[in-house]
């Protein structure tokens, strides 16, 4: 009995011991990594900032956080002001979130003083492959859904096609594309100081062609819609 004792405590000892170490390494290890990675977050952010001002030589001047609830969920827009090589204001480029198909869909988008599209480019998503995950590509200059160049203001948003705006929709991923457009307007009124609201959002219910109404408009969800064998869109993915 006393044997097993014995050897009860040796084990906790050398689990506690394990434990500590093991605790103790991966606590070195985040800390020799942390400034590397935040170094190259910096790196990508001020590429990414470049890539979307349409110009190499730029000066950051500010880097102005908004928080807004949108939807119940707290969102935050970095927006990063811009002067050129002579120090007149650029524009800035927003850093801003909403929720696409598969998770957050991130968006840094750039605006002339204006309020012009200069560029974009996705920070992160969680997007089908194949499917929404074009959205890096789809609405650049020259692509099919283009949005570069278009003059945004209070009254004139980005809506897609689908509803009823001008802007064609990512081929079978109408969620994806309302979520992105929706980034777009929501970074658009932060860079403008205008209330930042939660229209035009992949999670909008309205009725979808099977009629339900936990769809959307052209598409029906397999999980939620019981009655997705009867919806024209019904292998739609996304």
């Amino acid at each position: 009995m006393k044997k097993l004792e014995s050897s009860l405590v040796n084990m906790v000892i050398v689990l506690v011991a394990v434990a500590v170490v093991s605790g103790g390494l991966l606590g070195w290890i985040n800390k020799m990594t942390e400034e590397p990675i935040k170094k190259q977050d910096e790196l990508a952010l001020a590429n990414g900032i470049k890539s979307v001002m349409g110009v190499e030589n730029l000066t950051v001047t500010a880097n102005d956080e908004i928080k807004k609830n949108i939807e119940g969920k707290e969102y935050t827009f970095i927006i990063h002001k811009v002067d050129d090589a002579n120090g007149a204001f650029l524009g800035a480029a927003i850093e801003s979130t909403t929720m696409g198909f598969g998770g957050d869909l991130k968006v840094l988008v750039g605006f002339d003083a204006e309020g012009k599209i200069l560029g974009y480019t996705l920070l992160q998503h969680a997007e089908t492959p194949g499917l929404g995950a074009k959205a890096d590509k789809w609405f650049q200059k020259g692509e099919k859904g283009d949005i570069i160049g278009r003059q945004l203001t209070a009254d004139n948003r980005l809506v897609v096609n689908k509803d009823g705006g001008d802007v064609d929709a990512i081929t079978a991923s109408t969620i994806t594309t309302r979520a992105f457009l929706k980034a777009i307007n929501q970074a658009y009124a932060a860079y403008a100081g205008q209330d930042v609201d939660g229209k035009s959002g992949a999670t909008e219910q309205v009725t979808a062609p099977c009629g339900k109404t936990n769809c959307c408009q052209t598409e029906c969800d397999p999980v939620s819609c019981d009655n997705s064998a009867d919806c024209p869109m019904n292998t739609t993915k996304e």
